[in-house]
């Protein structure tokens, strides 16, 4: 008998992946299909799988080609499969042509002719709306944005706005987009939902001038710096039946997320107390130094480091005290210990100074340790008393990780869910985020 494996995601399952799988059950006797798991899909980049999986499966199953379906979830598994299996052939299709030449070794590899004219992503664009963006803001993230956004479909940036106009002119013929403008009406005028990378201060009324004009909106963390200001725009957004959503880049990575849920499960006990470390070194006359434009280590940093503890912990904590370290009229370190009924959340944020940036989660049981940038998680261990219980998890951060949190917008809108339940990252986490940064802000007023 020779058996033949191939894998795909198969997803919107088309004219294309029918040939695939014909043509693939024609080079044997046998024909075995790996469909890719949804965490896998993300890992690898693939933000944009409509379909879930079980969908997928079932797609594949009624094409009447497959004579077993398996799942394909990490790097390395097609060997292991193919050993497994005893596969004669391997089969994918000719847009990876050289690709899985390593796998010659272990069975024969072949190149099937794709369908022209047809893919899954062309079919995502005609089943759901382009959603057509536009951005406020052109510094530093703003630039870094552009290119996390050709990782998610169902989104195009169409155009940017800035008060000053060469800015904004020299950031659309930088990145070829349709438009640029300095007048906001104008502006607002052409995009369906805003991705907001201006500076802090400004966030506020850009998106009250967002929701008031229709428009989604993604923006930038720390999404305001006043607790009250958090709630009337979070609560303006939904009786707009809009969208509203900070754009913390490790809240919506799967790394990350599969590390909260481990630990909630209560696989390393019950939670004692949550360390998180961000610091930078950071030089010059910038914004990030200057009391006028909310510069500082709180403002910069303390999104990631609390987003640990809030998620953990919850947003009912009982004080908070900081630490700060005051230069020039900003913190440019701060220490800060959040306090529960049960458990404590520590952090440390810093723009002038060196420090392990490490996350690590204290249970009765074990601890999870993750090491520098915890923030972009990668990998995490499980640790135990006996060692012989201590477990390793990889993930994939892939890019600067703009691409989770657009992903997660875009499908919010799709969906339609204007609801804190809903979110990935909750409002009322949000909120709590915020709150924390409010009260450290007039701590040092005092």
């Amino acid at each position: 008998m020779i058996k033949v494996i191939t894998y795909g995601t198969f997803d919107l399952f088309h004219e294309g992946h029918d040939n695939l799988l014909r043509r693939a059950k024609e080079l044997g006797d046998y024909l075995i299909v790996g469909v890719t798991a949804e965490r896998f899909d993300r890992e690898r980049g693939k933000l944009n799988v409509h379909n879930s999986l079980m969908q997928r499966i079932e797609d594949v199953k009624n094409s009447g080609f497959a004579d077993e379906i398996i799942v394909e979830e990490y790097e390395g598994q097609k060997i292991e499969d193919i050993l497994k299996h005893n596969v004669n052939i391997f089969a994918i299709g000719s847009d990876w042509v050289s690709k899985f030449d390593y796998l010659n070794e272990y069975c024969k590899v072949v190149y099937l002719e794709r369908t022209k004219g047809v893919s899954s992503t062309q079919l995502r664009n005609e089943k759901q709306q382009i959603i057509e963006l536009g951005i406020i803001g052109t510094g530093r993230i703003a630039n870094r944005f552009i290119p996390e956004s050709k990782y998610v479909s169902g989104v195009t940036v169409k155009g940017v706005y800035n008060p000053n106009e060469k800015s904004a002119k020299d950031f659309c013929d930088k990145y070829e987009l349709d438009f640029y403008s300095s007048d906001f009406e104008e502006f607002a005028s052409q995009v369906d939902a805003v991705y907001i990378a201006s500076p802090h201060l400004s966030h506020a009324d850009y998106i009250r001038k967002c929701l008031e004009r229709k428009l989604h909106v993604l923006c930038e963390k720390p999404m305001v710096l006043s607790k009250n200001q958090a709630i009337e725009l979070y609560n303006f957004a939904m009786e707009q039946n809009l969208v509203l959503i900070e754009a913390l880049k490790t809240a919506y990575s799967s790394g990350f997320i599969h590390l909260i849920s481990l630990v909630k499960s209560g696989v390393i006990g019950e939670i004692r107390d949550v360390d998180a470390t961000f610091t930078k070194t950071k030089e010059g006359n910038i914004r990030e130094f200057d009391p006028n434009q909310a510069g500082g280590s709180m403002t910069e940093l303390a999104s990631y480091v609390l987003l640990p503890i809030i998620k953990i912990f919850g947003t009912e904590y009982k004080n908070v005290q900081f630490f700060p370290f005051i230069k020039n009229e900003v913190d440019v370190f701060t220490r800060g210990i959040v306090e529960y009924k049960n458990g404590t959340g520590s952090f440390k944020v810093g723009l002038r100074v060196n420090a392990e940036g490490d996350l690590i989660i204290s249970g009765t049981k074990g601890y999870a340790y993750v090491p520098a940038p915890w923030w972009k998680t990668e990998y995490f261990e499980l640790r135990f008393k006996d060692s012989n219980f201590n477990k390793k998890y990889f993930y994939k951060f892939d890019g600067d990780g703009l691409r989770y949190e657009l992903n997660e917008f875009v499908r919010n809108i799709t969906l339609n869910l204007n609801h804190s339940d809903d979110y990935l990252f909750k409002k009322r986490e949000s909120i709590a985020i915020i709150e924390i940064i409010d009260k450290f802000l007039n701590s040092i007023k005092k």
